[in-house]
């Protein structure tokens, strides 16, 4: 029997691999994906994320591949800052925040993975179908998507992480409905070859009150950035199949974007040359879901996306999918075998975190567009954000390691 089945072969999933090897708990990954590729754009890894990451043995990696982060820099359309946060390091933290491709990050946990449990850990064109929930173990029937050949494992317990879009979740709450939209489109792109700007390790926030802009390197000469604008109330996501269809993937129309920034100057960082020199522009609508009263039920359980997606406001989605790990491979080591404890306290310890940090993420969106707030303003929503969404500086300096004793 596989003791822990991890469906999804993400951030989330990955390090939840990674910490049940490191809690003496035995783990395979299943993956829909054929091959996990370097896709998508970048994303920032919080000080909470890159802790727990850096105690898996992660940290070289980490700062080979991203950039340490040195502050937010909030401004309006034509480059005059509002307000300044320092972040990582210079925020106090004993561990850097880090700005990173999010493949290459999904491609060096792959890597880890495959080195410390084995390259059979992870298996890809591997779909799930269902499950059925017994009281010594979970039956799971998946599918190779290249031969059609359907295989069932016994595990004593199984861990959605996969995504946004998550089979086990529709599966435990087929009933929820569509996703809650923030009324806001997203296109975002990377520019290679892009010269630095401010500190080199700046993330720039910027906005007019209509449209928004956030930018920052990613290393290697590259720089990330994401364009907001709204176009309708928040509510439920319209199902046309089209428009709103929520792909990581799905190509976006330069044209469509760079309309909303005609009047931007802002000398030190030029917009529409940023926008036009990207390769590829990926457009979908800012959504999350509402909290859930619990997350699975005996043996089954979600993890990152699959349990509390939420809005990039916050820059926390990825950050929040390690906690969650590292937790619930702690909980797991705690329980000494009984797994539906293990996963009891698992849930115990982070549904209501997640609950918190979603809200948060919505209470900041929905705060006002950069632009329209002015420095005070701007200086409390981050500062409310903080405390409900990342751990106290030294709390977080001072928290016991999640890494069972004796554990690398």
């Amino acid at each position: 029997m596989t003791p822990v089945l991890v469906v999804g072969g993400g951030i989330g999933g990955l390090t939840a691999a990674l910490s049940l090897h490191a809690a003496g708990i035995d783990a395979v990954v299943v993956e829909s994906a054929r091959r996990i590729q370097p896709l998508g754009v970048g994303m920032n890894l919080l000080t909470h994320g890159v802790r727990e990451l850096t105690e898996l043995g992660l940290g070289a990696d980490l700062a080979a591949l991203g950039v340490a982060t040195a502050e937010h820099v909030f401004c309006d359309g034509s480059g005059n800052r509002l307000f300044t946060e320092p972040r990582g390091l210079a925020q106090g933290y004993r561990w850097p925040q880090y700005s990173i491709h999010r493949g290459e990050l999904q491609l060096m946990l792959l890597e880890r993975v495959r080195e410390r449990l084995g390259p059979d850990a992870v298996r890809t064109g591997v779909r799930l179908l269902d499950f059925t929930e017994g009281p010594d173990a979970v039956r799971v029937r998946v599918t190779d998507r290249a031969t059609g050949a359907v295989e069932t494992f016994e595990a004593a317990a199984l861990i959605g992480a996969d995504g946004l879009h998550s089979t086990v979740r529709a599966r435990l709450h087929p009933d929820e409905g569509p996703l809650c939209w923030s009324g806001q489109r997203m296109w975002r792109g990377v520019t290679e070859g892009f010269p630095p700007f401010l500190t080199g390790r700046s993330v720039v926030i910027a906005g007019d009150g209509t449209a928004s802009l956030v930018a920052y390197p990613i290393g290697r000469d590259r720089v990330n950035w994401v364009c907001l604008v709204r176009v309708a109330e928040p509510g439920p996501l319209p199902e046309d199949g089209v428009v709103n269809t929520v792909d990581d993937h799905r190509a976006g129309r330069l044209k469509d974007v760079l309309s909303h920034y005609d009047g931007w100057s802002m000398g030190w960082l030029d917009v529409r040359e940023l926008l036009e020199r990207s390769d590829r522009v990926l457009e979908y609508p800012m959504v999350d879901r509402d909290p859930l009263p619990a997350w699975g039920r005996g043996r089954v359980t979600l993890l990152g996306d699959a349990a509390h997606p939420m809005y990039p406001a916050g820059a926390n989605g990825a950050s929040q999918a390690v906690l969650d790990a590292r937790v619930l491979a702690h909980e797991l080591a705690r329980a000494d075998g009984d797994t539906p404890a293990g996963l009891a306290a698992y849930e115990r310890a982070r549904l209501d975190a997640t609950a918190a940090v979603v809200l948060a993420g919505r209470a900041m969106e929905r705060a006002g567009g950069i632009g329209a707030l002015d420095r005070s303003q701007l200086a409390l929503i981050t500062e409310m954000y903080r405390q409900k969404a990342e751990s106290d500086v030294a709390e977080l300096n001072a928290r016991p390691s999640l890494t069972p004793p004796g554990r690398p």
